[in-house]
């Protein structure tokens, strides 16, 4: 599936691929965020351990963490160990550039994936990653289509600082910003949790907050505020109470897309273990990266377009 989603970024190989360096594993540190963060991320983490095995010719060491500077200093240690490639999704996107600069210094490759950071690119080969403003835009482009007299909207934020959450606010306040009937009625962080989310929710219907969309930034989150509307009798989905906005693309996210539950979902694409494969594969047999950057093409689904095929093709 993740092959067939490549939108731009190129690779040119020039010779043969050898596995090992000088008859070793490469050695790889792999730097994510908590695989427990979501269902998306737990798919992202079992892509890349299936990927970088002894069998396929690495020695990779995994680390996590939702903490930013546990994260940092997980790299250093990686650096200091001697890995050839650091492969880094970083909880924020600030306070990457001392890290780098030392892994440069010694000679260490770092690869990006999943999430930018706010760093010079020399300082690191390439990345892989979702556009995640685009994502956002394509969401809010499909909420405008749908015009509502008054958008009154209760919007969860995922972890803040973090590429994903970034992008997908960005689009949203850019519009919000631009227009007169476009409100944010809440707006909180739930650091992409499904319980957070709900406690929100319910919060914001306890107090008599109005708002007819809500826009969440994570399936799990939406999970969550959708179980508050239910315990609320608030309906959602076409044609009901509130337009539901999420974002992943979940399997079981998009069966709700299909029953008529939630109005939208934006894939944001967790297979990237294949692309880092092929980049490093390039670096050691002496090619090199036409690109920089590879930016995941992903789409949109809608409840009335939305199929089963899209399901089983996109579902994560």
């Amino acid at each position: 599936m993740a092959l067939a989603l490549v939108a731009c970024g190129s690779i040119k190989r020039q010779h043969a691929w050898n596995p090992k360096r000088n008859g070793e594993l490469i050695k790889v540190g792999i730097v994510n965020v908590n695989p427990n963060e979501s269902s998306y991320r737990a798919a992202n983490v079992a892509d890349l351990q299936k990927r970088f095995t002894e069998e396929r010719g690495y020695d990779a060491s995994f680390a996590y963490s939702m903490d930013n500077e546990e994260q940092k200093q997980m790299a250093e240690d990686m650096i200091d160990g001697g890995v050839y490639y650091l492969l880094l999704a970083a909880a924020d996107t600030e306070g990457w550039t001392e890290v780098l600069e030392k892994a440069k210094e010694k000679g260490v490759r770092v690869i990006l994936f999943d999430r930018t950071i706010d760093a010079d690119e020399s300082l690191y080969e390439a990345s892989v990653v979702s556009d995640m403003l685009v994502e956002g835009q394509m969401a809010v482009d499909w909420l405008a289509e749908q015009g509502l007299i008054k958008y009154r909207i209760l919007h969860l934020q995922g972890a803040l600082g973090s590429a994903a959450q970034k992008g997908r606010t960005e689009a949203l306040k850019e519009k919000v910003d631009s227009s007169f009937n476009w409100k944010i009625a809440i707006q909180r962080s739930a650091d992409w949790d499904e319980g957070k989310a709900k406690e929100i929710v319910a919060e914001a219907i306890k107090s008599g907050t109005t708002f007819n969309v809500i826009y969440s930034e994570n399936d799990n989150m939406t999970r969550g505020a959708v179980a508050a509307l239910d315990e609320a009798g608030i309906t959602h989905g076409p044609g009901k109470d509130v337009i539901i906005i999420s974002f992943d693309c979940n399997t079981w996210a998009m069966d709700e897309v299909l029953r008529q539950n939630w109005n939208y979902i934006g894939q944001c694409n967790p297979y990237q273990a294949t692309y880092i494969d092929e980049i490093i594969k390039t670096i050691e047999s002496g090619g090199r990266l036409a690109d920089k950057t590879i930016i995941l093409k992903e789409k949109g689904f809608d409840a009335e377009h939305i199929t089963k095929d899209d399901i089983d093709n996109y579902g994560i």
